[in-house]
């Protein structure tokens, strides 16, 4: 019988072995060549960099640390996407989270009650996107895009008339902690946010590949239907993922917020479309059932790197392009290789 079975399906070619190796590992090659590429570029007119050299110790301790939130932030929505169903608000929640930890913090909150204060209203955030989604029946994008607007709204509010952002000033002074986690806290050489980005990567990583949530996760993308049939309570795992994603909207928040030293109600404006991107880049089926974690990771690494870069070697009326453009050949790349995973 296994003979039989054997004999039936096609032979495995050379070209399909290549192919599948491309598709499995192409992220990390397109991370090396945009490294190789900084490298030899002229980098020397942006701040960030010293001397032109993109692989200065110093220079990548500093990308680490703009690229934390996006990277913080790009395993929850890849799990969240691999379900079937997407989040635009994570942008105005990380604005948010932002303001709120800026507020506790000036107001004199110590630096654990201000992080896990702040993470309540990121699981918040995410539980209110989840019941409007799966109790309410609103179409994810629609329901985010209201969150969207609700969630930048107050963030806005809470800042007071006439000041731009939650920062010093008057007889208000952010404490001497504050700067540690997003700027100047270094562990092992490191930027102390990157860790905590890499730990809830390792974190994710391990509950798409070893446990239920990432299994209940592709099936719900994968066919919802048979999902439900299967007994998967997939409203529960689709509220839960959503949760996650404001978890993780607001540890960027706070990464943003004390790496700018202060709460700005914009600082996550666009963090959407870059989510979107990173996820795309790493293979996430757009249509859900398909994507990994660690592909993501890699994918926000190469945007971040690709973003500082640009900031020197492009003219800045060309980034938004240029990243418009990523975003449609992301896209079209996902969709033609979903189209002939299908198809075979």
């Amino acid at each position: 019988m296994s003979e039989t079975l054997t004999q039936a399906l096609p032979p495995t070619t050379r070209g399909d072995r290549i192919a599948r190796f491309l598709r499995t590992y192409y992220i990390y090659f397109v991370l090396v060549a945009v490294v190789v590429v900084l490298s030899v570029a002229s980098l020397d007119k942006f701040d960030l960099f010293e001397r032109g050299n993109f692989l200065n110790q110093n220079n990548i301790i500093n990308i680490l640390r703009v690229s934390a939130p996006l990277l913080t932030l790009a395993g929850a929505f890849t799990l969240l996407m691999v379900s079937g169903y997407i989040d635009l608000s994570v942008g105005s929640a990380m604005s948010l989270s932002a303001v709120v930890y800026a507020l506790l913090a000036i107001n004199g909150v110590p630096f654990l009650p201000a992080v896990a204060l702040t993470l309540v209203i990121g699981v918040g955030l995410g539980a209110i996107n989840g019941f409007l989604v799966v109790k309410l029946k609103i179409t994810p994008v629609i329901a985010t895009l209201i969150t969207l607007s609700l969630y930048k709204g107050i963030a806005l509010l809470l800042v007071q008339d006439g000041v731009s952002a939650i920062k010093s000033g008057g007889d208000l002074k952010m404490p001497g902690w504050f700067n540690s986690y997003g700027r100047e806290g270094v562990l092992l050489g490191l930027p102390m946010a990157f860790w905590v980005a890499v730990l809830v990567t390792l974190v994710l990583v391990v509950a798409q590949n070893r446990t239920l949530l990432g299994k209940y996760a592709a099936a719900t993308g994968g066919n919802p239907t048979a999902a439900k049939l299967s007994g998967i309570k997939t409203g529960g795992i689709v509220i839960l993922l959503y949760v996650i994603v404001g978890v993780s909207a607001a540890l960027a928040g706070i990464a943003r917020s004390s790496f700018m030293s202060l709460g700005d109600p914009l600082s996550g404006d666009g963090m959407e479309l870059s989510a979107i991107l990173v996820v795309l880049l790493g293979g996430t089926a757009f249509s859900g059932g398909e994507g990994r974690v660690l592909r993501s990771f890699i994918g926000a690494l190469i945007i971040m790197a690709l973003t500082v870069g640009m900031l020197t070697l492009v003219p800045a009326y060309f980034q938004t392009l240029l990243i418009g453009a990523a975003l449609l050949a992301a896209a079209a790349s996902n969709h033609l290789i979903s189209r002939k995973e299908a198809a075979s």
